[in-house]
């Protein structure tokens, strides 16, 4: 498994990293510092997640990020194109592709989501991965 992160409202997106680490490493995946693919933002999930999905190396990736409302509509654009194109790769790749970007409209929104009292999506990410690959298992 390969994991792409945002750069991009570090601190929410480092909590995502921590949880999708925590996750990897309860089900015995080990989530290398090798594995892990810091982008500058969400923009940029999808090309870099088309290319590891397509290098024949990683089974699935997850795509990590945090894209918070501002006053202009480039929230909008950022968002529909990550997961426009994240979705494209998994489709175009046949490799499970798992969404793991937050869209929220404040900083303490993203930051519950984050690990705090709604959970880690970061580590719903991989829970997700992994439930994924296990039903394409079966096909």
């Amino acid at each position: 498994m390969a994991v792409v992160v945002s750069r991009f409202n570090r601190a929410v997106t480092d909590s995502l990293l921590e949880g999708a680490r925590g996750a990897a490493a309860e089900r015995g995946l080990r989530l290398g510092d090798d594995d892990v693919f810091p982008v500058p933002g969400a923009f940029e999930l999808p090309i870099v997640s088309q290319r590891l999905a397509s290098s024949g190396k990683y089974q699935g990736v997850v795509c990590l990020g945090a894209v918070i409302r501002g006053e202009t509509p480039h929230f909008d654009y950022v968002c529909e194109q990550a997961s426009a194109g994240i979705q494209r790769v998994a489709l175009d790749t046949g490799v499970p592709i798992a969404f793991g970007v937050l869209t929220t409209n404040s900083v303490d929104e993203a930051l519950a989501r984050a690990g705090g009292a709604v959970g880690n999506k970061g580590y719903e990410a991989v829970t997700t991965l992994i439930d994924t690959l296990d039903q394409l298992e079966r096909v």
